[in-house]
């Protein structure tokens, strides 16, 4: 079988979504809104959050992170894949690809931590609202921020960095929107089984512990908030805490379909369906999800909105 050597400026053929769609060009534009309302609503969340000093602590600097990962995501494919539509290529270089998995990866493995952290936080908040600014002091907060963003990366690095040395043949289509590591492992030349158990222990690792942690933290605010004599305080963690549950149920439920079902009990079409899923949906609804029934967001929006206006007037 003829190798391609990916060091001469070789790359791949993504063979997306949009190629198998029915009708590419509505899609192609449902996207393209998609796309600009995952900015938007991200963006606004990151400038609230920024510029509204009662909105500087460790839940809504968590909930920044979060919609920094969440435009970051959506921005590292999206683009490439409307323009690529429009232009009618899907050729992508093999340092290209090397770059967008290694992007994808970290991402997504970043946004797993911070999740369970967000958890962690709502149940300090209000299972031990007394001692939170104990337990979520600044240096904890920023340890957590570095922990997530470090173990995301060398995850990453690590499995960039090994699928990308296989050889691969001669065939350059990848079957998948993105470049991922399953779909590359099935043009690699070489002994992938290794390897592929490897990924998967791996998924597990990092996906279920995270999951294990936040489904803990959710069992004991429950229990705390049925215990609760306070309305005005019931009534506030049951509009954080169902919000957060909705976020981690789209993500894991995504993350478990793609990385821990074996492969043959979903198609590339489905895995195609799921990735535009996680990296534009997803990102496009954590904002809203998160800011339409929060009093102090909305209001630290409005207040930004407002100097905005005024400014502008002057």
């Amino acid at each position: 079988m003829k190798l391609w050597n990916s060091t001469l400026g070789s790359g791949f053929i993504l063979m997306g979504i949009l190629n198998d769609s029915g009708s590419p060009e509505l899609l192609c534009a449902t996207i393209a809104v998609l796309y600009m309302l995952a900015l938007t609503s991200n963006g606004l969340l990151l400038l609230a959050i920024t510029m509204d000093v009662r909105l500087h602590v460790p839940m809504y600097l968590l909930l920044s992170l979060l919609s920094l990962v969440d435009l970051l995501f959506a921005s590292t494919v999206t683009p490439k894949t409307l323009v690529d539509y429009l232009r009618g290529e899907n050729t992508i270089s093999f340092g290209g690809c090397a770059f967008q998995m290694f992007m994808v990866l970290t991402l997504g493995g970043a946004e797993d931590l911070l999740l369970t952290f967000m958890a962690y936080d709502r149940y300090v908040a209000i299972c031990h609202p007394l001692h939170y600014m104990v337990f979520m002091r600044a240096r904890i907060c920023w340890l957590m921020v570095a922990t997530s963003w470090i173990l995301a990366s060398l995850n990453a690095l690590i499995h960039t960095s090994y699928t990308m040395h296989f050889p691969f043949c001669l065939s350059q289509e990848v079957s998948h929107l993105l470049c991922k590591i399953p779909p590359l492992l099935k043009l690699a030349c070489a002994y992938t089984s290794r390897y592929k158990l490897m990924v998967y222990v791996m998924g597990m690792t990092f996906l279920m512990p995270p999951l294990a942690a936040v489904l803990a933290s959710c069992t004991f605010v429950l229990v705390a908030v049925l215990h609760m004599s306070s309305d005005e305080g019931r009534q506030k963690a049951l509009v954080t805490c169902p919000s957060h549950l909705t976020v981690i149920g789209m993500y894991y439920g995504a993350a478990k379909f793609m990385y821990i079902l074996p492969s043959f009990y979903h198609s590339s079409q489905e895995d195609n369906i799921l990735s535009v899923f996680y990296t534009i949906i997803t990102p496009t609804l954590n904002p809203l999800i998160y800011s339409l029934r929060n009093k102090e967001v909305m209001g630290a929006l409005h207040r930004v909105l407002g100097r905005c206006t005024f400014a502008q007037r002057l």
